[in-house]
């Protein structure tokens, strides 16, 4: 008799022990949230960043156009970044200019300066699921992440570029948007995104965007030197190659309006 009391009580320590745990595990959606907050905070802090960018533009055939930008960012408190990307070659898209307000909450903004128009057009939502400039990066692909603008379902850990990544669903929040989800790969010792597949409206396999070249920068910030996106319905692909990161230059708000567009040189 004492033998099946101590099993008895033996049963019911573990059972309070397991309990408490069981009730702390986490969801797929909660995981997916706290790894996506993570990587969102280990990039709070830069500032402002300034960089060149080469536009490298394939189509199905391999044959390569090639464009040269400067881009600007400015962190902003309790909001989204602020960018300006600015065209400098070839001759016909010189001084061609993209001011972009990314926001945590609704519909982000966006304006494009066309010099040969001499005008400044803005972005509608409905559109910003449309190609930036002849490339495979949608409008809405170029704003910063935000961690409003998805929620989120964490499916697995996998081997990766960086080690062992996380890989999180994130469902667009945005009914604008040109996407159903995004499945994101993200290393589990520094947080960097390596890969994201992208689905469009109907679900089906759209784009890959892979990183590559990380560095770091003010002991904290890591950067890609490469940025490949490759669309999987009509075989054309676009590069980002990124060379001279500055970070904390000074930029403030009055570097970042309208009247900007139309006198980025």
């Amino acid at each position: 008799m004492k033998s099946l009391t101590k099993s008895f009580n033996s049963l019911l320590l573990a059972a309070t022990v397991v309990m408490p745990v069981m009730a702390l595990a986490e969801t797929a959606e909660e995981k997916g949230l706290a790894i996506s907050k993570e990587a969102k905070v280990r990039d709070l802090g830069w500032a402002d960043m300034q960089a060149d960018m080469r536009m490298v533009l394939r189509n199905k055939q391999g044959q390569e156009s090639l464009r040269e930008i400067r881009m600007k960012s400015l962190e902003v408190a309790d909001d989204g970044d602020k960018s300006l990307t600015v065209f400098d070659k070839p001759r016909d898209v010189k001084g061609t200019a993209f001011l972009s307000f990314s926001h945590p909450v609704g519909a982000d903004d966006q304006w494009l300066y066309l010099p040969a128009l001499k005008r400044v057009k803005r972005i509608a939502s409905r559109n910003k699921s449309g190609p930036f400039m002849g490339s495979e990066f949608a409008y809405e692909d170029l704003t910063s992440f935000e961690i409003e603008k998805y929620s989120y379902k964490y499916l697995r850990d996998e081997a990766c570029e960086g080690g062992t990544c996380f890989v999180v669903e994130q469902y667009p929040v945005d009914k604008h948007s040109g996407y159903t989800r995004r499945v994101v790969w993200i290393d589990q010792n520094e947080y960097r995104i390596w890969k994201v597949d992208f689905f469009d409206r109907k679900n089906s396999p759209l784009k890959t965007l892979t990183f590559e070249g990380y560095n770091q920068y003010l002991s904290k910030y890591w950067r890609a030197d490469l940025q490949k996106m490759v669309n999987h319905q009509n075989g054309k692909s676009t590069d980002l190659v990124w060379s001279d990161y500055r970070f904390q230059t000074g930029l403030s708000d009055s570097d970042f309006n309208k009247n900007t567009l139309k006198r980025a040189r």
